[in-house]
C-alpha cells in the first residue's frame, strides 16, 4: 500500500504568517566565487512578491533589530564574539576561531552582517511566542553550523540555536528543532545535547559522505531528545519522505512542543552542488506541507521556520523557499503554476541564466511507502531508519516497529 500524504488532516487556511525581512540581509556575503552566494534569498524574495505571497492578508513583512551581544552570547563564547568583530573590522582572519578558511572566508562587515541575519530569527521566535503571528520566517536564516566558539559550513552565528535559547530564557519548556537541510545541524544538536527541553531531529545525507562528518544515530543526546536520520547517498523523494514519516510525527506527536523550530535547507536538491541525495523541488514542498500540519497538530500553530543551505542558486532555491513561505500562509502555490515572465527577466539580468519555467520538477504529488506498510531489511533506507527508531524511541516510550 502506499499514499500520496500519509500526514496528518492540513492546518487552517489562511494562517497568519510573518516574514521577517530587510534588504541587508543579502550583505552577508562572503564573496566571489562562494557556495553560499546571497542572491538565492533576493531572489526568492523576488519570486515570492511576484507571485503576491507576501501581499496576502493575513501576511506580514516586518523589520528588526540586530542581534546585541547579550542575545548572541545566549549560544556563543564571549570570546569568539570578539574574534567575529576584530575579523570583520579588520578584514583579518582568526583560524582559532574559524574565520579565515574557504568555507568562512573573512568579509568586512561580518560580525553585523551576521547579528543582522540572527535578530530576524529571534524576532521571528518572539513573534511566534508572543502569540503576535501563528507562524513567521526568516528566509536568509537557518545557519546551522556554527559552534559556540568557532565559525563552521558557511555559517558565523548559529541563527537558530540563538532564537530556540530565546524561547528557553523567556518561558518556553518544549521546543522542538527539525531540521531537513542535506547536511547534519551540528551546532544547534551541540548547543542543545544535554537540555532535555530541546528535541533536535536532523534529516541529512549519511555523515560518512558528507559535512560536516557528525549525525549518527548514536548521538542521542539528554533522554534521547537529540535524533539523527543519516540517510545514504542517491535517496530521492519516496525514500526521503519515507524517512521523514517514519520518525519525525511520532516523535513530535510524543513531545509536544510549545513551539516548533524547522530549517528547510533545500541542498537535498538533485541539482545541488555540494551534496548526494537527489530530491526535487515536489518532495520539498512535500515535506513543508507536512511540517506545517505538524506545527498546527504538535504545536498549537506555533511554527517558526528558516531557510538554510542551498546552492543550485536559480533552479531550486527561489521555488523551494516560495513555496515554503506560500506553505505557511496556508495557500500553498499549485505545482504546475508557471513562474511569472517579471520574475525570469529579473533573474536573468541579476544572474544572466535562464531561470525555471514551472513550480514543479513534474511530479505533483508523491507516492510514499509508509513505515506501518512494512519494513524491507535488504533496503538500506529502512536500515537507517530503523537505527534511528532503535536508539531513541523507547527513551520516548514508542516502539521502534509499531510507534505505540
Amino acid at each position: 500500500m502506499s499514499s500520496a500524504d500519509p500526514s496528518p488532516p492540513p492546518g487552517p487556511e489562511n494562517c497568519g504568517l510573518n516574514v521577517f525581512w530587510d534588504e541587508r540581509l543579502i550583505s552577508y556575503d562572503f564573496g566571489s566565487g562562494h557556495p553560499l552566494n546571497p542572491v538565492r534569498v533576493e531572489l526568492t524574495m523576488a519570486l515570492a512578491r511576484e507571485f503576491g505571497v507576501l501581499d496576502r492578508p493575513n501576511v506580514t513583512v516586518s523589520g528588526f533589530e540586530s542581534a546585541d551581544d547579550k542575545l548572541l552570547r545566549l549560544v556563543h563564547e564571549e570570546p569568539y564574539i570578539a574574534a567575529v568583530k576584530h575579523a570583520g573590522a579588520t578584514g583579518l582572519p582568526d583560524p582559532r576561531y574559524g574565520l579565515g578558511t574557504a568555507d568562512n572566508p573573512v568579509f568586512l562587515g561580518m560580525h553585523e552582517a551576521s547579528a543582522l541575519v540572527t535578530g530576524a530569527s529571534v524576532a521571528a521566535a518572539e513573534a511566534v511566542w508572543t502569540g503576535r503571528s501563528e507562524h513567521a520566517a526568516n528566509i536568509a536564516g537557518g545557519l546551522h553550523h556554527a559552534l559556540s566558539g568557532a565559525a563552521s559550513g558557511f555559517c558565523v552565528y548559529n541563527d537558530p540555536a540563538i532564537a530556540i535559547a530565546w524561547l528557553l530564557e523567556n518561558g518556553a519548556e518544549r521546543v522542538a528543532y527539525v531540521d531537513i537541510d542535506v547536511h547534519h545541524g551540528d551546532g544547534v544538536q551541540e548547543a542543545f545535547y544535554n537540555d532535555p527541553r530541546v528535541l533536535t531531529i536532523s534529516l541529512h545525507e549519511s555523515p560518512r559522505t558528507l559535512f560536516p562528518g557528525t549525525g549518527f544515530p548514536d548521538e542521542t543526546g539528554a533522554e534521547g531528545t537529540s535524533v539523527n536520520i543519516s540517510l545514504p547517498p542517491g535517496c530521492g523523494d519516496r525514500h526521503w519522505l519515507r524517512a521523514f514519516d517514519a520518525i519525525i510525527p511520532p516523535l513530535l506527536r510524543r513531545f509536544r512542543p510549545e513551539v516548533l523550530v524547522t530549517q528547510q535547507g533545500a541542498d537535498g536538491h538533485a541539482l545541488d552542488p555540494l551534496a548526494h541525495l537527489t530530491l526535487s523541488v515536489d518532495g520539498q514542498r512535500t515535506a513543508y506541507a507536512w511540517l506545517h500540519r505538524l506545527a498546527h497538530e504538535t504545536a498549537g500553530g506555533r511554527w517558526m521556520l528558516t531557510g538554510g543551505g542551498g546552492y543550485e542558486l536559480v533552479q531550486v532555491v527561489p521555488r523551494a523557499w516560495t513555496h515554503l513561505l506560500a506553505e505557511a500562509s496556508g495557500e500553498p502555490i499549485p505545482p504546475r503554476t508557471a513562474t511569472p515572465e517579471g520574475w525570469r527577466d529579473f533573474v536573468r539580468l541579476r544572474t544572466e541564466e535562464i531561470a525555471p519555467l514551472r513550480m514543479t520538477d513534474g511530479t505533483d504529488a508523491v507516492e510514499v511507502s509508509r513505515w506501518g506498510d512494512g519494513y524491507d531489511p535488504g533496503n538500506p533506507v529502512d536500515q537507517a531508519v530503523l537505527a534511528t527508531r532503535r536508539a531513541v524511541f523507547p527513551e520516548h516510550g514508542l516502539d521502534p516497529m509499531t510507534d505505540e
